[in-house]
């Protein structure tokens, strides 16, 4: 039985938005941790307010790489196709794509609660 995969998802996009999105949210804690950190005295805001700020992007992060997940799910035909997918058909490609991408959205996700996990443990800035 053949199924339709939506044009939509049937981009190498989907594979790199879980690693991208990891990315631009380990550049975005480590940077403005250490931003505040080397000009902590001059910052007008506090320590926990950068940590809220910080967890408010945390959350968005994980936000976009479970849509991303959803979408991989998706295209995987959701689930219902056993790897490998090593067949030369459209079908086997898009099924692969999907498949890898779900993967990729897992580690990601993991990555993220990973550079997250220092934001709980640190309080002040080393001095």
């Amino acid at each position: 039985m053949m199924r339709l995969i939506p044009k939509q998802v049937e981009t190498l996009w989907t594979l790199f938005t879980g690693p991208v999105v990891w990315a631009l949210h380990f550049l975005a804690c480590y940077s403005a941790a250490a931003i505040y950190c080397a000009k902590a005295g001059q910052a007008t805001f506090s320590f926990a307010t950068l940590r809220l700020s910080l967890a408010a992007i945390t959350a968005g992060a994980l936000l976009a790489i479970l849509v991303a997940a959803w979408l991989a799910w998706r295209q995987w035909g959701f689930g219902t196709g056993d790897p490998p997918h090593d067949q030369s058909t459209q079908q086997d490609r898009l099924f692969f794509q999907g498949f890898a991408t779900l993967l990729l959205s897992g580690l990601s996700f993991v990555a993220v609660i990973f550079v997250s996990v220092p934001l709980v443990f640190i309080e002040v800035c080393a001095r």
